[in-house]
């Protein structure tokens, strides 16, 4: 756990975290410690399974927060999931970069943005990134494509059993090291030239 997270996390439960309502609170006490916004939750659950999901449900929880005075072109994006299986989720960096004629070879640039992620965000948790191309239309010329990249950070089950401030403390830990990528200079190379 960073030094910041230990001086802003306050003593409070450290009571495993069973349904989803508790670890929604967690994550949203750690964002907004460090001074993001939550812009918008939604949840959901699903109850009609068929096959071999037949007699289950789940609960799902999408959250997003916004930090304007750090990055407009960027938010977080959350997902929480409750399960027969137990809880599950994962926080989300995401950015909206430059074009694809503008990004390069698209193999060199995912495992450039994959060294940043991994040498800033904590481990030992798993840590996807995504890439994503959109066209607005399907006759535009693929080198006007839109790129969003998304770096992760999964929610671990240990830090989920240990309670509210232990992912809180992993929030604020996460969210620290998406700023660093932010502000990350060889990272800043990918971003829109207006940001």
């Amino acid at each position: 756990m960073s030094n910041h997270a230990d001086q802003q996390v306050s003593s409070g439960s450290d009571n495993p975290i069973l349904t989803l309502e508790p670890l929604i609170e967690a994550v949203k006490d750690g964002l907004e410690v460090v001074g993001w916004e939550l812009s918008g939750l939604q949840k959901t659950t699903s109850h009609q399974f068929e096959g071999r999901w037949q007699g289950k449900s789940t609960r799902s929880a999408y959250l997003f927060f916004h930090n304007e005075k750090i990055f407009e072109y960027a938010s977080i994006d959350v997902y929480l999931d409750e399960t027969s299986q137990g809880l599950t989720g994962n926080l989300a960096l995401v950015v909206e970069l430059v074009p694809l004629a503008e990004l390069g070879d698209t193999a060199s640039a995912i495992d450039f943005l994959c060294a940043i992620g991994s040498g800033i965000l904590p481990g030992p948790y798993q840590r996807p990134l995504t890439l994503r191309l959109r066209r607005a239309d399907q006759a535009e010329s693929p080198s006007e494509a839109e790129v969003e990249v998304r770096f992760k950070l999964r929610l671990s089950n240990i830090s989920i059993k240990s309670g509210h401030d232990a992912v809180m403390a992993l929030t604020v830990d996460t969210v620290c090291a998406f700023q660093a990528i932010l502000g990350h200079k060889e990272f800043r190379q990918f971003m829109p030239r207006d940001c």
